[in-house]
């Protein structure tokens, strides 16, 4: 039952003057607001796009592929440098100079996801060794010209600039080696706890071609790298390729080009493989290990002839002082014998196998570089145009 009864007699309330109308300029404002802050949200937490700029992962992934990487399989990394222009990596577009500002630096954390990283996945990291960047060449490696050129030189020539994990450079690789795998890499062929991994038809090798003295008689997608002389060629070939080589006119034989034998590290620093201690370690790009990837809660021995294997980890991706001083190694000012991993790491390789910087070359990838995995290809062109039959496939299906 109503407690109070409208008076008839009262007035009429006053109708509301009618709202006033954003202008044009207000409304495109708001929507481009919306619009960004929608597709920062999407491409921090959900998927977001790359291109794939080398042949390193060929022929799985090609030059030119567009593809969606997601973010929920893994879980989505939360921002470590919060403060940023939206929708932009590392670099102002046109301007230059750092698109982030380094006040802010949140600790790593992943929301939760689908799953965990699976061994063979495709994934998408920051670049470890990216932290420290050339300014006049950002593409290439500051460690890498300090091998071969010295840091002095390197230090004089170019300006030198830091970054933090989540704005290195992507990087796109087959995850090969989980944590607390043992891989060994023998005459180009790599070996998971003893077995040998996994084979896809795409993957590319050299292979030392020798003909009978004349020029094989080959398909001209079969890619030449150099002629050898005496009537042998080096080829990048795919797996699927070998075998229709091998029974080519003029060819003799078809065999992995192996640079290096077991047991031989390359005199060049230029070639040099991770640990980068050709004294304790004398691995090369095909012959490579026994090594065991470093997992989370994992204590290990170190000692001044295997802590080339440890010494990034340690200091770099895990926040400790290192120093070594007349055959000791102190860790946050205390001798040390041993190390507990406090992350899980990753051994990434890319499918062209001897045109590929990978993990052989800077080591192991920290799980708290790892932003998703390669989903599908929503656009691809080549030289020819288009490459449709590409399109909108999963990197699955481009594996077969």
């Amino acid at each position: 039952m109503a407690l109070f009864k409208e008076d008839p007699a009262a007035p009429d309330k006053a109708p509301k003057p009618p709202k006033k109308r954003k202008p044009v300029w207000r409304e495109w404002l708001d929507a481009a607001l919306f619009a960004i802050v929608a597709a920062t949200l999407i491409r921090t937490f959900f998927f977001e796009a790359y291109t794939i700029p080398t042949g390193s992962m060929e022929g799985t992934m090609l030059v030119n592929d567009y593809l969606f990487v997601t973010k929920m399989a893994y879980g989505p990394r939360v921002p470590m440098t919060p403060v940023a222009v939206p929708l932009v990596h590392n670099t102002l577009p046109f301007a230059g100079g750092k698109s982030y500002s380094e006040s802010v630096h949140w600790n790593y954390h992943r929301i939760p996801g689908f799953g965990h990283i699976e061994r063979n996945d495709v994934v998408v990291f920051n670049y470890p060794c990216g932290d420290t960047v050339m300014v006049e060449q950002p593409e290439a490696d500051y460690y890498q010209a300090c091998r071969v050129n010295g840091r002095e030189g390197v230090m004089t020539k170019f300006s030198i600039i830091t970054r933090p994990v989540d704005k290195e450079e992507n990087y796109i690789k087959r995850c090969i080696g989980l944590p607390g795998d043992v891989l060994e890499i023998k005459n180009a062929r790599v070996y998971i706890n003893g077995t040998p991994n996994e084979l896809y038809p795409h993957s590319k090798l050299n292979y030392m071609v020798r003909t009978n003295g004349k020029m094989p008689v080959l398909e001209d997608n079969v890619e030449m790298t150099y002629m050898v002389g005496n009537g042998q060629y080096i080829y990048n070939l795919a797996n699927d390729q070998v075998e229709m080589v091998k029974k080519a006119e003029n060819v003799v034989s078809v065999n992995p080009f192996i640079a290096y034998p077991a047991g031989v590290a390359p005199p060049d620093a230029g070639e040099w493989v991770f640990p980068l201690d050709t004294a304790n370690f004398k691995w090369n790009r095909d012959n490579f290990g026994p090594m065991t990837v470093p997992k989370e809660g994992v204590t290990v021995q170190i000692t001044p002839q295997n802590i080339a294997l440890y010494r990034r980890i340690i200091r770099n991706y895990e926040g400790n002082t290192l120093e070594e001083q007349n055959g000791k190694i102190i860790v946050n000012g205390k001798e040390a014998t041993s190390y507990t991993f406090k992350m899980d790491y990753y051994w990434m390789m890319g499918d062209n196998r001897h045109n590929s910087l990978d993990s052989r070359y800077w080591g192991f990838v920290p799980i708290d570089h790892v932003v998703g995995k390669a989903w599908f290809v929503w656009l691809s062109y080549g030289e020819g145009g288009i490459r449709w039959k590409r399109l909108f496939h999963g990197i699955h299906s481009l594996e077969k």
